[in-house]
């Protein structure tokens, strides 16, 4: 079993009883209990469990610190006391860690619970999820969806209020209240820093699984634009995942090292961390230098700094999106005639060795 697959297991019997014991649960998944132990802690570090001695629980959203500074919503004491709010994300690791303690905090500074849902980019997982959260008896729903934007038409017969997290709607609701980073302008941030570097020829690396991949190439290919700069295809490469076809996958890294070889291109935005860090090894085996022969700017920020050479990154305000999302979803519910809402919150740039 992977970590991923135990984590899930974790959270699902903590939601399910409240607690669990390492050893008991050690024995049931036949792993050792240091296994089990490391994974607590990793989800403890993420705010979505709360160690204890020989086990875990599920946090107690009431004692999550105060949350930090939002738009302008209702403020903490207004409505909100008493409600429970439901938030189904794909993962609880990756990107979703910081957006989960972020609406952690602002629901606990309005006195409302948080009941967690993960859909493992499941779309059948996550109706189950959104079922079981309903049958709780939740006031309201904030949900990331793993399924097409396009295919959203079921959250609106659930009959409560809902809001998506990091999704834009779709035509079937396109009324539906959102919060989202602005990746476009986060790609416009990367394009413009390394052009400034004294790059000229800015490729793209892109995730073809990610639900932001075509805002990123928005932003990328609108930069590129408003800086005259050539935006030619062989600039632009697309990789699989590594659980998809790992042998393609490797084919395509192979392909973009002999493009940075071949002097094609003299920087690049990649989407995302991971993929940037996998890159570095790959280009020293060609003799490549970083940020000399290429320059980098990773998206997302998760483990960029990590890297032996600390990757410059664009940082999504994870956390700021999570708190506005319960914040939009409490004023929804303490004014349901107010207008409805499209926060869109900008990105930040990291700047690192990897951009020179």
């Amino acid at each position: 079993m992977h970590a991923e697959d135990r984590h899930q297991a974790i959270l699902r019997r903590l939601r399910e009883h409240g607690s669990l014991r390492v050893t008991d649960f050690a024995e049931e998944l036949k792993v050792s209990a240091v296994t089990v132990r490391r994974d607590v802690e990793a989800l403890a570090e993420r705010g979505l469990v709360t160690r204890v001695h020989g086990g875990a629980l599920l946090p107690k959203t009431a004692s999550a610190p105060a949350a930090p500074a939002a738009p302008a919503f209702p403020p903490p004491g207004g409505p909100g006391p008493g409600l429970v709010f439901g938030l189904v994300v794909p993962a609880a690791d990756y990107y979703y860690p910081e957006i989960i303690k972020g609406a952690r905090q602002a629901a606990a500074a309005r006195g409302i619970r948080l009941v967690l849902g993960i859909s493992q980019y499941r779309p059948d997982e996550e109706r189950a999820q959104v079922r079981q959260l309903l049958a709780h008896g939740i006031d309201g729903l904030l949900i990331a969806p793993c399924s097409p934007v396009g295919d959203q038409d079921w959250l609106a017969a659930l009959g409560i209020p809902f809001a998506l997290v990091e999704r834009r709607s779709g035509n079937d609701v396109p009324d539906a209240e959102r919060v989202v980073t602005d990746h476009v302008h986060g790609a416009r941030l990367a394009v413009r820093h390394l052009a400034r570097s004294g790059r000229e020829r800015i490729g793209l690396l892109i995730r073809a699984d990610s639900p932001h991949s075509a805002l990123v190439l928005q932003g990328y290919l609108g930069e590129l634009d408003s800086l005259a700069l050539p935006a030619p295809g062989e600039l632009r490469f697309t990789i699989t995942a590594p659980e998809t076809d790992p042998v393609r996958r490797d084919a395509q890294l192979d392909e973009f090292t002999a493009a940075v070889a071949s002097g094609l291109l003299d920087a690049v935005l990649v989407h995302n961390d991971h993929d940037a860090i996998v890159l570095l090894p790959r280009l020293r085996a060609r003799g490549l230098s970083v940020p000399g022969d290429l320059a980098i700017v990773a998206y997302d920020d998760e483990v960029a700094a990590l890297a032996d050479i600390p990757l410059t990154a664009v940082a999504p305000p994870k956390r700021a999106v999570g708190v506005a999302a319960v914040d939009l979803l409490a004023a929804r519910l303490a004014d349901p005639a107010r207008p409805r809402h499209h926060l869109s919150i900008l990105p930040e740039l990291k700047v690192r060795s990897s951009s020179g």
